[in-house]
């Protein structure tokens, strides 16, 4: 469980929702019409720039930012060592029973294994990450997108509101609930798109980019491993991909 996102949109909703209260209760800031106009609307518009089977799976890429059972990338390296050194006394079959965490890795490995050239297995890794970067984009867009949309269907709520308002000035009655109509959907939209659509996108996009350097450093690994490289050029070339931290870490757990 990532608590910063947890904590982050807990805390933002009871800030907001501690402020309306506190400024004379909260019903007064609910309103179905802006709901359904900034909600809906932007559901709609997101269903026309993606297909439905990607608007669908959206909520289950939402859940990474809540989630993350990734390993560090310093915690790969002495499994990659240890596969390394296993594989120049034993030889490379030696390594089909090992028992590796990170699958990535474990297909390399295992291709290895089954006797295809490391340059091969290179190219097949390769682009098997570039399709999951290709996959975890297009979850990034569509929140993005919906991050965008948002705040576009709070400016057509405030218009409808005003308009609303416009054209009824003879009815002092009519114009209270047009103009909440119009000032709600502009909060609405603006809550969901920065506190809600825009930082799942951007820890989305971490995500990718934290889980695309460990594979690579899977990738440089592997390519090590079948290569035959000694403990301390692997050690050496998959340090590089570590940070200052990780390495200081990595040095107190030795």
């Amino acid at each position: 469980m990532d608590l910063g996102t947890l904590v982050g949109i807990v805390l933002g909703f009871g800030l907001i929702l501690g402020s309306m209260a506190l400024g004379g209760g909260i019903m007064p800031f609910v309103n179905v019409q802006s709901v359904l106009i900034v909600v809906g609307g932007t559901l709609s518009a997101t269903l026309i720039n993606q297909r439905v089977p990607y608007v669908l799976g959206a909520i289950k890429v939402m859940l990474q930012a809540f989630f993350d059972r990734s390993r560090p990338a310093d915690e790969m390296i002495p499994t990659i060592v240890h596969l390394a050194g296993k594989a120049r006394k034993e030889g490379l079959v030696s390594l089909e029973g090992e028992q590796i965490d990170d699958d990535f890795m474990a297909r390399g490995v295992r291709l290895g294994v089954d006797g295809l050239s490391p340059d091969i297995i290179k190219t097949t890794l390769t682009s098997e990450l570039f399709a999951l970067k290709q996959r975890h984009q297009r979850g990034q867009k569509i929140f993005r997108f919906m991050g965008g949309t948002a705040p576009s269907m709070g400016l057509i709520g405030t218009i409808i509101g005003l308009v609303q308002m416009l054209r009824n000035l003879e009815d002092p009655d009519s114009i209270g609930p047009a103009m909440a109509v119009a000032l709600l959907t502009t909060l609405y939209g603006a809550i969901l798109a920065f506190l809600v659509f825009n930082p799942i996108a951007d820890k989305l996009e971490n995500r990718t980019v934290e889980e695309v350097h460990r594979k690579r450093l899977a990738i440089v690994g592997v390519e090590s491993i079948l290569k035959g490289d000694n403990s301390m050029v692997i050690q050496s070339k998959l340090d590089a991909f570590l940070s200052p931290e990780e390495r200081a870490r990595q040095e107190a757990a030795k």
